[in-house]
């Protein structure tokens, strides 16, 4: 691919280290959460069962969204707007109709 095709989002966020900690934290719960729902799946389990530990691993992926986006109108949002960088309002607005789909 020519290197003028090329595009990519070199954007970071540095984060504290509690708010990593505590993002890293809830994702390894998260990740058992699955891993135990696989383990389900292959021992047989009834299906109501799974059904209710999906719902509690897609409730934690909720809840770390809504944390992840808490810390983003915190920090990334709140310092652009400061900047004068209103297209981040627009982003904002997009990610939020993603997640209420």
């Amino acid at each position: 691919m020519p290197e003028d095709k090329v595009t990519c989002s070199c954007r970071k966020k540095i984060r504290e280290e509690n708010e990593y900690r505590d993002l890293v934290n809830r994702l390894l719960r998260i990740e058992g959460q699955i891993r135990g729902i696989r383990k389900m799946v292959e021992e047989d389990s009834y299906c109501t069962d799974i059904i209710v530990q999906v719902s509690a691993a897609a409730s934690a992926l909720n809840s770390f969204n809504k944390e992840l986006l808490s810390h983003h109108i915190k920090t990334c949002v709140a310092d652009d707007i400061r900047a004068g960088k209103e297209e981040t309002v627009d982003e904002l607005c997009t990610v939020i109709a993603k997640l209420m789909k």
